[in-house]
């Protein structure tokens, strides 16, 4: 699939206008059902993006523990109408009902991703185990779970994984030093403002480039007071740096399907406005390429619209 042409110059150099699409596959349902509606959206649109796959089992239900020990948990549930979008089979999984595969289970799917020009990689082994348990693993329980996912990928496709994206956005100094050891090129474990290399306490620099999450996701939009579908596409708009690195996550359970309709007026705004779609591995490429990628630290904190602590960007000076 050919990239979109980028925009003419108009009186000088233009900016680049790149947005990379990620595309987080947490669950059965969401790969199942969510990954090819949004291969046919994408190959419509001559658009290319970036999915980034749970390669384990899909033990959704458990993340109910959340209600207890997640401040705002509960009131996110209920605002983004969470049993509509994931369905009672989702919500159950790996508790009442059995847990279902998800990446291991579909290798083709996962072949059909990249046979559509796409980008594929890993997004965690197990996403509720990551989720909830990260803080206390070790180097060995996180190793455990990111050859897990690497190699059940490897399997599906006969080739290492270029990305690694932490699920819920979460990475600890443990698991940065884990995936640094690995086969990755880049990683995708944060939420921030543009392409770095993480710092670590002594001042060194971890190898992978990180390419962060830069604009809000539609399930931290998506039943806010005030949040119109309009006003959804104005904070997406504003947020987006012409210069700059724009990624747009993505999942397959929301804007694959419950909110297919919405994330097609976004793509084809944004097309209208003559930007171009590249993959988070060619935003990523472009970085570790540029001398000037800034060195940054890590640091837990929270965003509207999510419970719980993340994986923030600091911000540099």
């Amino acid at each position: 699939m050919p990239e979109l042409p980028a925009p003419a110059p108009a009186g000088g150099e233009a900016p680049a206008r790149r947005i990379s699409i990620r595309v987080d596959v947490d669950t059965h349902t969401g790969l199942r059902d969510g990954v090819p509606a949004l291969l046919d959206l994408f190959r419509r649109l001559g658009v290319r993006a970036s999915f980034f796959v749970t390669m384990g089992p899909d033990n959704s239900g458990r993340a109910i523990r959340r209600l207890f020990t997640r401040k705002g948990f509960a009131r996110k549930m209920a605002r983004t109408n969470a049993l509509k979008i994931y369905g009672l089979r989702t919500v159950l999984s790996g508790t009442l009902l059995p847990s279902r595969p998800v990446g291991h289970g579909f290798p083709n799917l996962l072949k059909a991703i990249e046979s559509d020009g796409h980008e594929c990689g890993i997004h965690g082994w197990d996403h509720v185990f990551w989720h909830d348990r990260l803080e206390r693993l070790d180097e060995a329980a996180i190793a455990l779970e990111l050859r897990r996912a690497a190699e059940a990928f490897r399997a599906a496709t006969g080739h290492d994984p270029a990305g690694t994206v932490a699920p819920a956005w979460r990475a600890t100094p443990a698991s940065l030093e884990v995936q640094d050891r690995m086969p990755f090129r880049y990683a995708s474990d944060s939420r921030g403002h543009g392409p770095f290399r993480v710092a670590r306490p002594d001042g060194t620099a971890y190898r992978l480039i990180q390419i962060p999450t830069t604009l809000p996701t539609f399930d931290e939009m998506l039943g806010a007071p005030g949040m119109t579908e309009a006003r959804i596409i104005e904070t997406l708009t504003a947020g987006l740096e012409p210069a700059g690195l724009n990624v747009f996550a993505i999942h397959t359970e929301v804007e694959g399907r419950h909110a297919a309709p919405l994330f097609e007026t976004v793509l084809r705004c944004r097309l209208e406005d003559g930007w171009r779609f590249e993959t988070v591995a060619a935003a990523a490429e472009r970085a570790a390429a540029d001398p000037s990628t800034p060195l940054c630290r890590l640091v837990p904190g929270e965003l509207p619209g999510r419970a719980g602590w993340m994986s923030l960007q600091e911000i540099t000076t």
